[in-house]
């Protein structure tokens, strides 16, 4: 399910970002990405996306990153490794997989990442588990 169809549209107050590759919600605490079918997320495009977050949050930006994967697309695993080098600002990311392929490339991803990195089964189980992390409350 998209974010805007959720309920947590209505519930959450958030910002909408739309970029060439995908629409991003920037919630209080945490973002949602729903990238676009077939794109390729690589460093240029994390790059455009963190400009974005900076501007937002401010430069002691410490968020939460909720992937909703309701599109195919394809990332370097070890991009997550680079990112945390360069920023590190993402203190923990969910991964929201609708099918077994999908969730196997989350159990990929999840061995690249320092942050800890849950798989959800849908974007309740991902929103419920980033509000209550200990780093925010």
């Amino acid at each position: 399910m998209k974010f805007k169809d959720s309920r947590y549209s209505e519930l959450l107050k958030h910002s909408k970002i739309e970029f060439p590759f995908g629409e991003f919600y920037l919630c209080d605490k945490f973002v949602i990405a729903e990238l676009y079918e077939g794109i390729h997320f690589n460093w240029y495009k994390i790059e455009q996306v963190v400009d974005i977050l900076r501007e937002h949050y401010g430069d002691t930006i410490k968020i939460g990153y909720i992937s909703n994967r309701i599109n195919s697309y394809s990332i370097d695993p070890k991009l997550w490794v680079d990112f945390q080098e360069q920023y590190g600002f993402i203190v923990a990311s969910a991964i929201v997989t609708f099918n077994e392929f999908g969730y196997m490339n989350a159990t990929i991803e999840k061995r690249f990442s320092e942050p800890s990195l849950k798989r959800c089964i849908n974007l309740d189980e991902a929103i419920n588990w980033i509000k209550n992390l200990k780093e925010f409350n």
